[in-house]
């Protein structure tokens, strides 16, 4: 393997498969583990290193009456007989009745937060809860995999994508679609445009930006509208003639499915589904909507007519350069189980429902 010189690529897709896995990296002199995933004895290992702080998101953070002193996350110093059980508590709201936390809690208002937040953000990238236990070491006495370059590695990161294969997939709403494959850069999941027909390039296209969701759409949950849109959609770009369904891998509005499920749980304790993602530290919404655009470019479009009821996603066509020619409304779906998610979207989210 010495021949291979590694990107900035490889170095972030190791980095989030050992924080999945519950291992710790390092950073300069930072020691990182995810709060969720770490294990009992990795976790004992830190702890004896010396001062731990967990770093949680603003958003967990305030639901937990801690000031985030640093923005955008706040850097909790644990105290010294803290517990797994605690830091599991404090980073995820279904173990909040379980563990009993006496504060008030510490926040670290010095030093530079930049490994801390990267942290962070490479837990959201592994699909787990947006919090890092952090411990200042020189030690080799936690087994660790060494990630130097980790901050130059996320600063030059391009995001790109890759069309790796496209075929005829007759669909029985779309019978005359074809399927293409894209494959990111960044090593997440793959995502799928289905183009039905020959839509015009020198036209705006019908397109849908539909992000997956395994309960709605394979499922048939009653908890969202997003089965219905889905089908919808695909049976009114045939109707139309031609058109591009984009199948984007953004489970939860791009929380991931496990996060999905801890905020149903939530919600099924009564809290909307504006609350119950910050509940768990992620924002409204965490999709990132160039992969839509990137998509839409390499296909060759330049102008879009959206099926929608989010200005979100118009607002973002047009940031990434597309002509907007207008908005298809897509209000289906609504169930006695998903009124109260529907109105949190219109109220809300300023769906226009």
């Amino acid at each position: 393997m010495s021949g291979f010189a590694a990107t900035p690529t490889d170095y972030l897709e190791r980095a989030v498969a050992e924080l999945r896995r519950g291992a710790v990296i390092s950073v300069g002199d930072h020691l990182l583990a995810s709060a969720e995933a770490v294990s009992p004895e990795r976790f004992k290992a830190m702890a004896a290193v010396g001062e731990m702080c967990l770093t949680l998101t603003d958003r967990r953070a305030s639901v937990l009456k801690i000031t985030p002193y640093d923005g955008d996350i706040a850097r909790v110093v644990l105290p010294d007989d803290a517990t797994l059980d605690l830091v599991q508590a404090l980073a995820d709201p279904s173990r909040d009745l379980d563990t009993p936390m006496k504060g008030p809690f510490r926040t670290r208002r010095e030093g530079d937060a930049a490994v801390e937040r990267m942290g962070v953000s490479l837990c959201k990238r592994s699909g787990l809860l947006p919090a890092v236990v952090c411990c200042m070491s020189q030690t080799d006495d936690v087994q660790h995999f060494v990630y130097d370059v980790l901050d130059d590695a996320m600063a030059a990161e391009v995001f790109t994508l890759d069309r790796f294969a496209d075929a005829k997939v007759p669909l029985a709403l779309a019978p005359e679609a074809r399927l293409h494959g894209f494959r990111p850069s960044d090593g997440g999941a793959d995502h799928y445009a289905i183009v039905v027909g020959d839509p015009s390039r020198s036209e705006p296209v019908l397109v849908r930006a539909h992000s997956e969701c395994f309960t709605g759409d394979l499922l048939g949950s009653l908890k969202c509208d997003c089965g219905p849109q889905l089908r919808t959609a695909l049976a009114q770009i045939s109707a139309h003639g031609a058109g591009v369904l984009l199948y984007l891998a953004q489970e939860g509005r791009g929380i991931g499915m496990a996060n999905k499920l801890r905020a149903y749980s939530l919600q099924d304790d009564g809290f909307d589904t504006v609350d119950a993602n910050h509940r768990l530290g992620f924002e409204d919404d965490e999709r990132d909507f160039r992969v839509a655009a990137l998509m839409l470019q390499e296909l060759g479009f330049s102008a879009v007519r959206v099926m929608t009821n989010n200005p979100r996603k118009l607002a973002a066509f047009e940031r990434h350069g597309f002509t907007v020619a207008g908005r298809e409304p897509l209000a289906v779906g609504q169930t006695v189980q998903n009124a109260a998610y529907l109105a949190t979207k219109a109220q809300r989210s300023g769906h226009l429902l």
